[in-house]
């Protein structure tokens, strides 16, 4: 059969077998998920591992592309179009790993399904080995990991980024009680109906697929976990920016609490918690700058929600993102919804303003003050669904 990587670039490397050939008219056994974001170069070349590697295993493979404006659907469905173990998956206004992982799950008919990057680090050969250990065991969830005896980050990530995936692991270990040697993997297998069982609890949005899907079950999955190496990326650059350390924090808060409040509540949180110190650092520049304090308090409030704005834009709201001249008008509208907020907000303040000294307890419960209304406001009106 002609390569992936062939029939993407558009070659003739002579006949193919039919798709009728190509599946042997068999239902998938193993689904495997590959959520993407600008790999129109790796998608090609991945198919073709996973042709090799699943050899003899009745095997699809459902791209979740995330519209990526690389071309990576049109790659992934030109490939699909000569081979019926590849579906396509195109989500429009929707984002998020966690989210495309969700949709890919719940869009399979086969018994097991896999969840790995598309960007190559993740090692297709261990696949077989996962797929036996699930289906021989019994076991509901294979994770590759990192961590255990035979594991390791290889060259997949910097020394930062294991460092802070060391710290994420410990922390998710321990609030959450998770005995996952590496609950920050991202490539697992495991049984469809127990995936889709816990999908109502999951969370859409975020990066850490696995965490969520251990937390949600508490204690009832039955997991093995088996060495792998990361490594390296190919093409492209990594989609985890840094904003994702506060995603993750999120994910977590809202586990330990039993998803009492949703993620995106926490997220707005967050990025309001990172506000109220713009604020106060704004504040004391322009009190030290000899501004009257009232008017000094509202300056500071626009600055802090400026920041609040562009941070939950990337963050909180990132599934709604605002571009160009439509982030200008959100930025303004941001401006407008919370404009109560920012009128209880000095009111507050300037009743308990009363001694220099004490700038930042009036300044902090005028803050305070406006944070549930700038919520409620933002989500309905500036980050409204289209």
């Amino acid at each position: 059969m002609e390569s992936a990587a062939s029939i993407a670039q558009g070659t003739d490397e002579g006949g193919w077998d039919s798709p009728r050939d190509a599946s042997g008219l068999r239902a998938a056994e193993l689904s495997v998920v590959l959520p993407s974001f600008n790999e129109a170069g790796n998608i090609p070349i991945l198919i073709d591992l996973l042709d090799k590697a699943l050899s003899g295993i009745a095997w699809e493979a459902i791209v979740v592309d995330d519209n990526s404006p690389d071309g990576t659907t049109e790659v992934a469905r030109k490939i699909a179009g000569v081979d019926p173990r590849v579906r396509v998956i195109r989500r429009i206004g929707r984002r998020g790993l966690s989210g495309a992982c969700i949709e890919g799950i719940l869009s399979s008919s086969a018994p097991f399904v896999a969840i790995m990057d598309a960007d190559l680090q993740h090692d297709e050969t261990l696949l077989p080995k996962m797929f036996a250990a699930i289906k021989s065991d019994d076991t509901d969830l294979v994770v590759a990991s990192r961590k255990v005896e035979g594991g390791t980050v290889g060259e997949g990530l910097s020394a930062i980024r294991a460092w802070g995936s060391n710290i994420a692991n410990g922390l998710a270990q321990k609030l959450l009680n998770v005995t996952l040697s590496d609950p920050m993997s991202g490539f697992f297998m495991v049984r469809r109906d127990k995936a889709e069982a816990l999908a109502p609890r999951l969370s859409p949005q975020g990066f850490k697929i696995l965490l969520d899907l251990v937390s949600s079950a508490n204690g009832t999955l039955k997991i093995k976990e088996l060495p792998f190496t990361f490594r390296e990326r190919q093409h492209g650059e990594s989609k985890l920016d840094t904003l994702v350390t506060l995603d993750y924090f999120g994910l977590l808060l809202a586990k330990y609490f039993g998803d009492i409040v949703s993620v995106r509540f926490l997220m707005f949180g967050l990025v309001g918690a990172s506000g109220l110190f713009v604020h106060l650092v704004a504040l004391r520049f322009f009190l030290l700058g000899g501004m009257e304090f009232n008017l000094a308090q509202t300056a500071a409030s626009f600055v802090a929600m400026t920041s609040n704005f562009f941070l939950n834009n990337q963050l909180t709201y990132r599934d709604r993102r605002l571009r160009g001249v439509r982030a200008l008008i959100g930025l303004l509208t941001f401006y407008a919804v919370c404009s109560v907020g920012v009128l209880a907000n000095v009111g507050v303040a300037n009743l308990i303003y009363a001694d220099p000294v004490y700038w930042w307890v009036a300044g902090t419960a005028g803050a305070v003050m406006g944070a549930v209304w700038n919520y409620a406001a933002s989500s309905a009106l500036t980050w409204r669904r289209s």
